[in-house]
């Protein structure tokens, strides 16, 4: 039996509700299948174009004062229920009697991290350039263009210290039960003075944060399930080149010569660098959401160990 913790993309998830709730059935099976066979899972999901609707949606329905910790935590809200409800669903197809459930994270971040400086997230759909200006112009949002694709707003990306909720975790996950957490990174929180804490205006990438929750739960496997099938040199050239077994000093060494890109491939590619430096023993795993069972097997995606 291992432990697996699973991240779900959130741009994997579809453009609205409707075709999160359909694709996250075809999520459902392999893992509902990998828990069949008597593995333990946790799982962390993206939100960023999620969060960055309920933002603006409460911005279109004249409430703009409305807190990005508290869309967070709607976006870990509904994007749970939609897992809970398929994997409950392909539960009762394999006969398996577990509770899954969400666990509502705070997700503890440095005030002082230089992050908050640089907004560089990417949240909610993609606009024109006019459209962005327009945008930022009207709400104040900043807007970058995002791997060529279009403009989104981009807030901080501060780096995960620690889980608030992590004993609650933990306990969970050796009862044996199904644990979804930290939801679009979670929502961040800073700790005053007085041990307080306070929700603050970033979002944590999901991939840090899965690499992270891996940690805290002494985790077998780090998989990030995303929309490529493989982590890729050369990316979009004449001689690209499918990573499939790969270590972490060939990893840094492709990071040297920038071999991934900012906004989309590097993050995962550090996050499962942090995991395996802290957990050297153990594996991380990039590949599809289509592929998720081959990948949960070692049979295909991009394989790293730390040696």
């Amino acid at each position: 039996m291992s432990r697996y913790v699973i991240s779900l993309g959130g741009n994997a998830l579809g453009n609205n509700a409707q075709e999160q709730h359909e694709l996250l059935k075809g999520v459902a099976r392999p893992i509902a299948r990998l828990i069949k066979e008597g593995h333990e899972v946790v799982i962390v999901h993206g939100n960023g174009p999620q969060v960055g609707m309920i933002n603006l949606a409460f911005t279109n329905y004249n409430v703009p004062d409305m807190p990005f910790p508290e869309c967070g935590a709607m976006s870990e809200g509904y994007i749970g229920y939609d897992i809970q409800n398929a994997l409950y669903n392909e539960f009762q197809k394999l006969g398996i009697n577990k509770t899954i459930l969400t666990v509502v994270s705070q997700v503890l971040v440095d005030q002082k991290d230089p992050r908050f400086l640089n907004p560089t997230k990417p949240i909610g759909k993609f606009y024109s350039k006019e459209e962005a200006e327009q945008i930022q112009k009207e709400y104040g949002y900043t807007m970058k263009e995002d791997a060529g694709r279009g403009y989104r707003r981009v807030v901080p990306s501060p780096l995960p210290i620690d889980l608030i909720e992590k004993e609650a975790v933990n306990t969970l996950i050796n009862q044996g039960e199904v644990v979804i957490c930290a939801g679009g990174g979670g929502i961040p929180v800073i700790k005053n003075d007085d041990g307080t804490l306070e929700g603050i205006a970033a979002v944590i990438d999901k991939d840090f944060a899965s690499a992270k929750v891996a940690e805290i739960v002494n985790a077998d496997y780090l998989i990030i399930l995303t929309a490529v099938d493989n982590a890729c040199i050369n990316y979009k050239k004449e001689d690209e080149k499918k990573l499939e077994k790969v270590s972490v000093k060939e990893l840094e060494q492709y990071i040297e010569q920038g071999q991934f890109a900012k906004g989309s491939m590097l993050p995962k590619i550090e996050a499962c660098i942090n995991f395996l430096k802290r957990k050297p023993m153990q594996k991380a795993i990039i590949s599809s959401l289509d592929k998720a069972e081959s990948a949960f097997k070692e049979k295909c995606g991009t394989i790293i160990s730390m040696d």
